[in-house]
C-alpha cells in the first residue's frame, strides 16, 4: 500500500501528515488545540483538518465558534457526525435534535440536513463514499 500525505501549505507549514496508510493514529486533543491555535480559528467561524481521506473514508476534526453553522449540507455517502466537545443543534426536514459530547448521528446519503453550535463545539465529521466499497 501506497501511503499518502498532504503536502504543507502556507496555513500549515509544518504539513507533511500521513492521510492514508495501512494504519493512521489520531490524537483528537493534539489537532484540536492545532486547529484553535492558528490564524484561521482566530478570523474566521470554524477551521478544520482532514485526519484520514481515501476513496472510501474521509474523516475531518471541525471547531465552531458558537452560532457557526454548516447550513444545507447534503453528502453523496453516508455521514456522521460525532460531537467531541460543546453542543450543536442538526436540523433535517424531520425536526431538530440538540446533541453534545459523546453523541453522535449518522445520515443516509442525500439526505439534506443542517448544523449549527449552540456553543463552540468541536467535530469529528466522516463521510463514507459507497460507490467505491
Amino acid at each position: 500500500m501506497e501511503i499518502k500525505r498532504n503536502d504543507a501549505t502556507l496555513l500549515r507549514p509544518e504539513g507533511d501528515r500521513v492521510l492514508d496508510a495501512p494504519y493512521v493514529f489520531m490524537d483528537f486533543d493534539d489537532f484540536t488545540k492545532k486547529i484553535k491555535d492558528e490564524e484561521a480559528w482566530e478570523k474566521r467561524d470554524r477551521n478544520g483538518i482532514t485526519l484520514f481521506k481515501t476513496d472510501n473514508l474521509t474523516t475531518t476534526l471541525t471547531c465552531l465558534h458558537k452560532d457557526a453553522g454548516i447550513a444545507e449540507n447534503s453528502v453523496e455517502g453516508l455521514f456522521q457526525v460525532q460531537v467531541l466537545d460543546g453542543k450543536i443543534r442538526v436540523s433535517t426536514v424531520d425536526g431538530d435534535a440538540e446533541m453534545r459530547a459523546g453523541e453522535m448521528m449518522i445520515f443516509h446519503p442525500n439526505v439534506q440536513h443542517s448544523i449549527k453550535a449552540l456553543k463552540k463545539a468541536t467535530l469529528l465529521l466522516q463521510t463514507i463514499n459507497e460507490k467505491n466499497s
